[in-house]
């Protein structure tokens, strides 16, 4: 039976839904960091007490469910479990969650939804009923599948969820003439741009962007720069230079750098000395296959992308359908007609069109704007 969107079997109390969102508030604290695995929050309550909360750790383990059993110790006996996804059932790199919690005496599972990954799909919440375990599913389901939006699509699509970021000024410009970069925002919202990557797996630009901004995408906000994403780069002819930041700095934050098969097998060779990672995808006239792009970066066990320049690739992704959510920053300053657009070729409307606004937020002079696929 598919549980994805299964109700609860009994009526969940408001007590019930404030645990679940206290895990789902915990699964984030490590979100873009513990890929492949799913980013899981997990509490443990007995008599209206939290005994213990838990997280999937950076690198996928220990599992949030494991976290936080260790952290409850004896005091399990009896309590209640409040899971983000489906406890695991199979014996992987660790034991399964599963036999954890019936070990530990729980007694009681509220589940979040299914996993939808074939090693688990149900039979984990199957082994729990086995054990004795009362087990509720589909309590705060819609948020949980945001949150594990990655896992979900790297499971059922072979692919990462695709993040669109933009910035775009007051007059909808997104550069200077001559691809030249512009201050389109402020403080605030480079702080949240900042944020966005940081709950990234990855983050992908194209060489033209390298080559006219050098920048280094990374998050940097004070103590955040160890959840800087890996730095992907589409460069079909492997023209990187050795100086950029994010090949000279790539010892620090990994690079990993995709280009056609027709490309320089010495130019491949210098930047493996230096470091970077080489992927090679079919191309058609220069242009990178983006499907065969995404369906290798989520074999390496990318689950969350965030594509953030430039207006061509920006333009590749939108036009083949690949966005999956989008946050368009927009400026309160004007750059003036002679400024580059957003999307080369092609109205923001064509992304924006096709989307469902979740809503705006000030940043200080700059709003930001974000949309889910509709």
């Amino acid at each position: 039976m598919n549980e994805l969107a299964a109700p609860v079997s009994q009526p969940a109390s408001a007590e019930d839904e404030r645990y679940m969102r206290l895990a789902l508030a915990l699964g984030r604290r490590n979100l873009g960091h513990t890929w492949p695995n799913p980013a899981v929050g997990a509490v443990i309550v007995k008599d209206g007490i939290v005994l213990a909360r838990g997280w999937t750790q950076q690198g996928g383990r220990p599992h949030a469910e494991a976290e936080a059993l260790r952290r409850a110790k004896k005091a399990a006996q009896g309590a209640t479990m409040y899971v983000t996804l489906e406890p695991c059932s199979h014996q992987g790199k660790t034991p399964p969650c599963a036999d954890a919690i019936a070990r530990a005496g729980i007694t009681r599972v509220v589940s979040a939804m299914e996993d939808p990954n074939p090693e688990v799909a149900g039979k984990g919440h199957e082994r729990l009923r086995e054990k004795g375990i009362a087990v509720d599913i589909g309590l705060c389901a819609n948020e949980a599948r945001r949150a594990h939006a990655g896992h979900i699509s790297r499971i059922t699509r072979g692919r990462p969820h695709v993040m669109l970021k933009l910035a775009v000024s007051a007059d909808g410009k997104a550069g200077l003439a001559g691809r030249k970069q512009a201050a389109i925002t402020g403080e605030e919202a480079r702080e949240r741009v900042f944020q966005l990557r940081a709950a990234s797996d990855a983050i992908l630009v194209g060489i033209g962007t390298i080559l006219s901004d050098d920048p280094q995408l990374t998050c940097r906000l004070p103590g955040m720069f160890d959840h800087s994403p890996v730095r992907i780069v589409l460069d079909a002819r492997l023209h990187l230079p050795l100086a950029t930041s994010v090949a000279a700095t790539v010892r620090e934050t990994p690079t990993w750098v995709f280009a056609s098969t027709k490309a320089s097998p010495i130019a491949e060779e210098i930047l493996q000395q230096k470091g970077c990672k080489v992927f090679r995808v079919e191309d058609s006239n220069g242009e990178l296959d983006l499907q065969q792009v995404l369906k290798r970066l989520a074999e390496e066990g990318i689950t969350r992308l965030m594509v953030e320049g430039g207006p061509t690739v920006a333009a590749s992704f939108v036009a083949g359908g690949l966005i999956d959510e989008a946050a368009l920053l927009r400026g309160h300053k004007t750059i003036g007609p002679s400024g580059i657009e957003p999307l080369e070729g092609m109205p923001l409307g064509a992304l924006t069109g096709n989307m469902t606004s979740q809503g705006t937020e000030k940043l200080g002079a700059d709003v930001i704007e974000s949309y889910v696929r509709t």
